[in-house]
């Protein structure tokens, strides 16, 4: 995708191969800026304090804290300490455990003295795939959204959370084939929920902007009347993971979302790669919910009116707080799951039809 114009990668390691840049998500909409990993312990923090965000971005993330880890040390101890404090950042997105999983897989058998530039390649290649199953995904998704232009050759697309190209290393998942739509030259427009109480929704429309699609933010709450008004085409979303049987862990308020439009007879699609899948989780029930900072909804950040970002308190200190950042939709709510193989039903033998060496027995 591109950012000013120029061709831009969400994630890159720099020419020396001791360190990597990545966009600062907490800084946008209002800055631009990236931001310098240098240590498995930059890595660790820029995945939990959500510096970089989406499910495939953050297993490409962590993939580059290993390379990282293993310019400070080269031993069996450090790999297995840096798998350990990558994976405890984030509880919820499978593709983490995943990329660490391949990572330890690679370097493991090698000599100490070759794993630090294996890391380096293994991690790379990880990139450049997210990127090709993410154009898939684009593909395979336009299917199904000129299916539904049908012959008023224009679209009305809901989204939620941000599973764009900044939730990826380029393309994304659900809006990449609201990308390609646009580029194919279907007039498309974006419904963009924002999400509290990150308002990743604001990423979205961010990048929205940068591509020229047309779009409109909207408050999480508002999305149950525009589904049951009628207009809105299909609801496109990521996830951070998908059980077997087709169960999907995705931004809290998700859920939400499917039940409306369920109940508004409007296509529920959720589109992600093979690494979001988790065929060892048999349902939605065996996934983990990540509970965050209860001052992320105390706390409000934004710019002021002279210009200048900071915070700004919405409640007490002492005020109760809960705040789980996913939630569960069954399967039974999901019209179709999008991935870089094709389309399929949100079931197993859906899943396995797609995947049939994760058949077992």
């Amino acid at each position: 995708m591109r950012v000013d114009g120029t061709p831009t990668r969400t994630i890159r390691p720099l020419a020396n191969a001791q360190a990597v840049e990545i966009i600062d998500q907490t800084a946008l909409p209002h800055e631009y800026r990236w931001l310098r990993l240098s240590s498995l312990e930059a890595a660790a923090q820029a995945i939990g304090s959500m510096q970089v965000r989406g499910a495939p971005l953050i297993g490409v993330t962590a993939a580059y804290g290993v390379a990282l880890a293993m310019l400070q040390g080269d031993d069996d101890a450090t790999l297995l300490a840096a798998v350990a404090t990558l994976a405890a950042t984030r509880p919820t997105a499978v593709n983490l455990r995943w990329a660490l999983t391949r990572m330890q897989r690679c370097l493991a058998p090698l000599p100490a003295a070759a794993r630090a530039a294996a890391a380096w390649q293994e991690a790379a290649r990880i990139a450049d795939e997210d990127v090709e199953q993410c154009r898939q995904i684009g593909k395979h998704g336009l299917q199904l959204l000129r299916q539904r232009a049908g012959e008023r050759g224009r679209l009305e697309i809901m989204t939620h959370c941000n599973a764009g190209w900044l939730a990826t290393v380029d393309h994304g998942t659900a809006l990449a084939p609201v990308y390609a739509a646009f580029d194919a030259g279907i007039d498309v427009h974006l419904w963009v929920s924002e999400t509290r109480p990150r308002n990743q929704g604001l990423l979205t429309a961010w990048e929205a902007a940068q591509h020229g699609v047309p779009h409109t933010l909207i408050a999480d709450n508002a999305a149950g009347l525009l589904l049951a008004r009628g207009g809105i085409d299909a609801v496109i979303v990521g996830a951070d993971r998908i059980a077997a049987n087709g169960d999907v862990a995705n931004k809290i308020g998700t859920y939400l979302k499917a039940l409306a439009a369920d109940d508004a007879a409007v296509p529920f699609y959720v589109a992600a790669p093979r690494s979001t899948i988790d065929f060892a989780c048999p349902s939605g029930a065996a996934i983990p919910i990540e509970e965050r900072a209860a001052d992320e909804l105390r706390i409000v950040h934004g710019r002021d009116s002279s210009g200048v970002c900071g915070q700004l308190r919405q409640l007490p200190a002492g005020e109760g707080v809960a705040n789980p950042a996913f939630d569960i939709t069954p399967a039974r709510l999901v019209g179709a799951l999008i991935t870089e193989r094709g389309c399929c039903p949100a079931s197993s033998e859906g899943l396995l039809a797609l995947y049939p060496e994760e058949r077992h027995g």
